[in-house]
């Protein structure tokens, strides 16, 4: 499995490429966010420091989300709750504030890639999961369309770019359209039964979806319970507030 770590301090970046290869894992390293905009490599996950050099770190999250839906971890000593929602807002999938030990990296990095359906095979790189061909594999909600087996969204026509834990998380309550789905259900399905990240971190993903479905009447606070997803009426576009929004 192939990492990018953007990361400009030698004092952090070399025992923990050190002990990523320890792991198995194969790491390029970069050092400001241009080089890691410009990597054409293709990693499997990129490991993310915000306190670059050239350029804020957000700014490179945002610019590979823009073309990617690579897997990204960001790595800071920036531990705000505010910071970290901005991340995942912007597309990040975890956020691992320092210091941290490289078990726990691992961890999580084991972690995402299961939530994004990618498995380690034998040489060590990064495979898809098999998934059947199956007429079922693509889901229509009015004009909404969802294929699992391509993890492609579409609406009206157009392709919706998601980050892979957005894409989970938006599978997860089409499952059962209209159902309400407690927080903790959640949380358990789509990030993990042990995830202690902040507690805003779904909040952020679910204002992400619905502004990128360009309709926040899509996913609906059940408050006090959790969220459903729905196929709005046509009509006005609900404000946030009208619809629950986080």
């Amino acid at each position: 499995m192939r990492l990018l770590l953007i990361e400009d301090d030698d004092r952090i970046a070399d025992p923990l490429t050190e002990g990523l290869n320890r792991y198995g894992f194969a790491v390029d390293r970069v050092r400001t966010g241009a080089a890691g905009l410009a990597d054409g490599g293709c990693p499997d996950l990129v490991l993310l420091d915000l306190g670059l050099p050239d350029m804020d770190g957000l700014d490179v999250c945002r610019g590979l989300r823009a073309r990617s839906a690579v897997p990204i971890i960001m790595i800071t000593a920036r531990g705000e709750e505010a910071d970290r929602v901005v991340g995942l807002e912007l597309g990040a999938d975890d956020y691992l504030a320092k210091p941290f030990g490289v078990r726990e990296l691992v961890a999580r990095i084991r972690a995402v890639t299961r939530r994004t359906g990618a498995l380690a095979g034998p040489t060590g790189a990064m495979q898809a999961a098999a998934v059947p061909v199956t007429a079922s594999s693509a889901q229509r909600l009015g004009p909404l369309r969802i294929d699992r087996r391509t993890r492609q969204v579409r609406l009206g026509g157009r392709d919706i770019l998601l980050t892979p834990r957005e894409f989970d998380l938006l599978t997860y309550l089409a499952r059962d359209p209209g159902a309400v789905h407690s927080r903790q259900q959640i949380m358990d399905a789509v990030w993990d039964p042990h995830f202690f990240g902040p507690t805003k971190t779904l909040d952020a993903h679910v204002a992400a979806l619905r502004r990128k479905l360009g309709d926040p009447r899509w996913i609906t606070t059940a408050r006090g319970v959790g969220f459903s997803l729905t196929v709005p009426a046509p009509g006005v576009v609900d404000s946030p507030e009208a619809s629950g929004a986080p």
